[in-house]
């Protein structure tokens, strides 16, 4: 993998009950380099956490059985070595200001609407995990 990939050696992890929109995602970030992990339900999620050990999860908000606001507290309630303190994305179709002010406070870093441009996402991601890490 060149390490000139925006996202070159990145693991992350992709959380949506909707199989296009995780394909799309999926393909988006390993064109720019990452090795990711897909997966459809908060519980699937909440177990690659701790065998994939990502270093950003994306995460969309409306799910079944779990949305991803309880996703993303269950995983702020972890400790920093389990995943705890991972860059998170809301990736979600719910894009107006309440829905932004939710996903922060839950504790995404960032809320970006559905759809996103390929570019505007891989530098979203870039961009956090870099802050995140430094």
């Amino acid at each position: 993998m060149p390490a000139n990939l925006p996202l070159a050696r990145l693991r992350i992890l992709v959380v949506d009950d909707d199989e296009d929109s995780r394909f799309y995602v999926a393909t988006v970030l390993e064109a720019d380099g990452a090795v990711v992990t897909a997966v459809s339900s908060a519980a699937a999620a909440l177990e690659m956490l701790t065998k994939f050990k990502p270093d950003a999860l994306i995460c969309d908000i409306a799910m079944p059985d779990e949305d991803g606001y309880a996703l993303i507290r269950q995983v702020r309630s972890l400790k920093a070595n389990e995943g705890g303190r991972i860059p998170a994305v809301a990736l979600t179709a719910y894009a107006d200001s309440e829905d932004r002010i939710c996903a922060l406070q839950a504790g995404f870093q960032t809320h970006v609407a559905k759809p996103v441009e390929p570019d505007e996402l891989v530098e979203i991601i870039a961009k956090l995990v870099t802050f995140s890490y430094n």
